[in-house]
């Protein structure tokens, strides 16, 4: 289907890929319950996480339903009536402030591993996805009032975005950009694959135990945002969700963040103690940020 995005086709030619290593031949007569249960055992006993799975049954169910809509298969037949997809709350793996800032200082000869830091940087304090980061040009950056902003509509969504640089992380990412004058030469990346090996050096180098993807930078620049009390909702439109519940999902709360909310409310409590004659209500003890 020419209107689905080119990413949305990928998928779909990943699963048409695997479906036919399992069974060659197929027709949609064949596509029923208890073949669901045998595609599923079949990609179970293949490694696959119960997530990948269900990124495979979705992507099938989604060429049911478009067989369905143009008469290739009767509605009657439908296998996921019953059919019930699996799958397992994901963790969404992030820096630490302390893990960032080992990424920050470490020393880094190689010019090409240099270069994907600063790209994997730029996108922590950004949130940018790699497939956004990658077609930046110099008209996205402009200037409102003398400051920059970053404007761009997303690969994966179609949304705009609009980013005040010189409000993000202590403006670290103008930091990088004035060391790339020409936006091209920090853009112009290896394949993801390529990149995620250079950040699993780097991880190493810098003594992180986590494995590291380039999509960990929009992890950490969510969660790092919300650590420093930004409302989910301007996270939301900072990330170009566009559902708050994608954002409470890439969200984590850290210990820190615990900590000093925690803390926070003993301050105020101590305060009360100390002006007992002030009236203060029971909202008055509630950190609301």
């Amino acid at each position: 289907n020419s209107d689905k995005k080119q990413s949305t086709k990928d998928n779909l030619h990943s699963t048409l890929a695997v479906l036919n290593d399992f069974r060659s031949g197929l027709d949609f007569k064949d596509l029923t319950y208890t073949f669901l249960r045998d595609f599923e055992q079949y990609l179970r006993e293949k490694g696959n996480a119960v997530n990948t799975i269900a990124k495979h049954m979705r992507q099938l169910r989604t060429l049911v339903n478009e067989a369905i809509n143009q008469g290739y298969m009767h509605a009657d037949a439908y296998p996921f009536r019953k059919y019930k997809i699996k799958q397992e709350k994901g963790r969404h793996e992030f820096l630490t402030p302390d893990e960032l800032k080992k990424l920050e200082t470490v020393e880094v000869e190689e010019e090409s591993m240099r270069h994907v830091l600063d790209a994997f940087l730029f996108c922590c304090y950004t949130g940018l996805r790699y497939s956004d980061f990658c077609q930046l040009t110099p008209e996205n950056f402009i200037r409102i009032n003398g400051k920059r902003w970053l404007y761009f509509k997303s690969v994966k969504t179609g949304v705009e975005i609009r980013l005040p640089l010189h409000l993000l992380f202590e403006s670290r990412a103008l930091g990088i950009l004035d060391r790339y004058p020409d936006i091209g030469s920090l853009v112009s990346l290896p394949c993801n694959s390529e990149v995620n090996k250079q950040l699993r050096k780097l991880a190493g180098l810098c003594d992180i135990k986590k494995r590291i993807t380039y999509h960990v930078s929009r992890h950490t620049c969510a969660t790092l945002l919300v650590h420093q009390g930004v409302a989910i909702t301007t996270v939301q439109k900072l990330l170009g969700h566009t559902s708050v519940k994608t954002t409470q999902i890439y969200s984590e709360v850290l210990s820190s963040t615990i900590v000093r909310d925690l803390k926070n409310v003993q301050r105020k409590r101590k305060k009360v103690k100390m002006f007992p004659d002030k009236g203060l209500r029971t909202s008055d003890f509630i950190d609301n940020r």
